[in-house]
């Protein structure tokens, strides 16, 4: 689980709208099942050092959407380490349709970050160590709040994907109906909302991701740029396995069996994940609390300067009370 040295390795995709942050050092990892997967690491900017920033995305984005979002980690004095999932942005695909988000199980996303913060955060960043989580990658972030209430001091989520509104039969019962579906055969096949289409810059009107016009088109001119980061509709096996841990996030026993801090923040106007999920686990959890974001779409960080500066300040008093 070593970080592969490749001159002619991976690259980070440079548009003038979304400059690169300073210092920037890009290249792969193995994760234990020898899965191909892009990092990039980010010194810390001015200020004392604070340690540094474990950025974990949501399904379908890159390293490259996060690159104003680093530069503020860096300002603040972290250094920052962040990877794209497998199956997604410069990260090896898993099946034959490179822009379908497939994942064989939920616990392969796990496996990624623990081999991550092994080959990577460890030997090349400094701590402490705090993980940052998007959507998905918010919920990968609780389960290792479970698993290894050691790798980090604190976690900070941005709408998690702890459950999905409007789904006939429950997290539970839609995980049985996908994985049935996925033991007939039918686990590589498309399936979705219309939201899961990929991201253009005629989108922008009626989206549900952010009401920021610059940021959203900053995303697709990557996108445009670079279409092989490009992930659409999911698989019917990486909906099973999704709605399989939200389930399991659902449970009596999760809540108390995370023992890391945490700080939930759910997005007022998300319309892809579950707002009520989220109030409802922050409710429930011994170490974690939620806030609620007035007006927000469901991608805070690529939100208007009003509701990321709302983003930021939580963030800020949320790792304070460490030394408090």
């Amino acid at each position: 689980m070593n970080a592969i040295v490749d001159p002619n390795g991976p690259t980070l995709a440079v548009v003038p709208s979304n400059p690169v942050p300073e210092g920037a050092r890009v290249g792969y990892f193995e994760a234990a099942d020898k899965v191909r997967l892009r990092y990039a690491t980010f010194p810390k900017g001015q200020g004392a050092p604070r340690g540094t920033i474990c950025l974990v995305q949501g399904r379908c984005e890159f390293i490259e959407k996060y690159f104003e979002t680093i530069a503020d980690f860096q300002s603040r004095g972290f250094a920052v380490a962040t990877f794209d999932w497998r199956g997604q942005g410069g990260s090896q695909r898993l099946i034959g349709n490179p822009r379908l988000g497939y994942v064989r199980r939920f616990d392969d996303y796990w496996e990624d970050l623990k081999a991550f913060h092994g080959s990577i955060l460890l030997p090349d960043c400094p701590a402490p160590y705090y993980l940052v989580g998007h959507s998905m990658g918010g919920l990968v972030s609780l389960y290792a709040g479970i698993r290894d209430r050691m790798m980090f001091e604190r976690i900070f989520l941005s709408a998690p994907m702890v459950g999905l509104d409007g789904q006939p039969f429950g997290m539970a019962g839609m995980a049985r109906l996908a994985g049935t579906l996925a033991s007939l055969g039918l686990g590589r096949l498309p399936i979705g909302r219309p939201g899961d289409k990929p991201q253009t810059e005629q989108s922008f009107a009626g989206n549900p991701l952010t009401s920021d016009p610059v940021r959203f088109n900053r995303s697709s001119e990557v996108l445009k740029a670079r279409p092989d980061l490009t992930i659409g509709a999911p698989t019917v096996r990486w909906a099973a396995s999704a709605f399989a841990a939200m389930a399991g996030a659902a449970t009596d026993q999760f809540p108390g069996a995370v023992r890391i801090p945490v700080l939930m923040l759910a997005a007022a106007q998300d319309q892809i994940v579950s707002t009520n999920a989220i109030e409802t686990l922050g409710r429930r959890m011994r170490t974690g609390r939620h806030v609620v974001v007035p007006g927000a779409r469901h991608e805070m960080f690529m939100e208007n300067d009003a509701i990321r500066a709302q983003v930021f300040a939580a963030f800020d008093a949320f790792v304070t009370e460490q030394s408090t």
